[in-house]
């Protein structure tokens, strides 16, 4: 979830309420926001309860040069850190240090923007997208025997996988992937699952009428893979027709998120 403007010198922020409704906390109507980490500069952290924990794993900011063009490009992370807690209100925070460096990546070359981490059976996988040697932006994976890491990624990326800011659900022992991102991201490169070159593309070529929407693809039991090609999941209005590519309050922009409240989907 790679923010076009500079939220990360912010630090790295508590979102509260993510993190509360991952605990069912009774302090839903008092919470206040708090800095966690204030020393360094931290964005776009999936929050997850571990053994007990909030586990909280942001992207990790550097000055890398200005804001760059609309390809992200001055969003250059090269590793991620991972912090927890007991409590979101007035927990201390553990900085467990690195979990995983671009260079630890054999396929990647840069850009490690927002990850997700999911458990099974005893093993942790954290998902991440970073661009190829090709400048495009691919889903990798790590798996490691803790929560905070260290993982060891995989030689290379997911098969199929494009695009970023990878959210992991989990349903009744399945797991599900949902991705994508537009302008930086490179999603609206894509139609379906295959990518046309925008350097090839016709400029004559007028924009879908839908607005382009993110991905979604069920994992396989090892979950080092898509066991299927990656689905659209279309959002839509009030009356069920699909968002229009024009509706950009509600359009999907990047950074899906799937949880349940309320046992309910959403």
């Amino acid at each position: 979830m790679k923010k076009h403007f500079k939220f990360s010198h912010i630090g790295l922020l508590a979102l509260i309420a993510v993190t509360i409704s991952c605990l069912s906390s009774p302090f839903v109507d008092t919470a206040k926001p708090r800095y966690l980490f204030p020393g360094d500069y931290m964005a776009d952290p999936a929050a997850r309860v571990f053994n007990g924990r909030i586990f909280i794993y942001p992207s990790h900011d550097r000055n890398s040069g200005g804001f760059g063009s609309e390809s992200g490009s001055a969003y250059d992370m090269v590793d991620y850190h991972v912090f927890s807690l007991d409590d979101p209100l007035n927990g201390e925070v553990t900085h467990h240090g690195l979990a995983l460096s671009l260079t630890d990546i054999p396929w990647a070359r840069g850009q490690l923007w927002d990850n997700d981490v999911a458990h099974k059976d005893g093993r942790y996988y954290m998902y991440f997208p970073a661009k190829d040697k090709n400048k495009l932006f691919r889903i990798g994976v790590a798996s490691a025997d803790k929560p905070e890491g260290p993982f060891i990624p995989q030689s290379e990326p997911m098969t199929g996988s494009y695009s970023i800011d990878p959210c992991v659900f989990e349903e009744d022992g399945n797991y599900y992937m949902y991705f994508g991102g537009i302008w930086g991201g490179q999603l609206q490169y894509y139609n379906g699952n295959i990518y046309t070159d925008p350097l090839k593309r016709d400029p004559n070529e007028k924009p879908l009428g839908r607005a382009i929407a993110p991905r979604v693809a069920k994992l396989s039991s090892d979950m080092f893979q898509f066991a299927e090609d990656p689905r659209e999941l279309i959002i839509t209005d009030e009356k069920g027709n699909p968002l229009g590519s024009t509706d950009t309050g509600r359009r999907f922009f990047e950074a899906s998120w799937m949880h349940n409240v309320n046992s309910r989907r959403v």
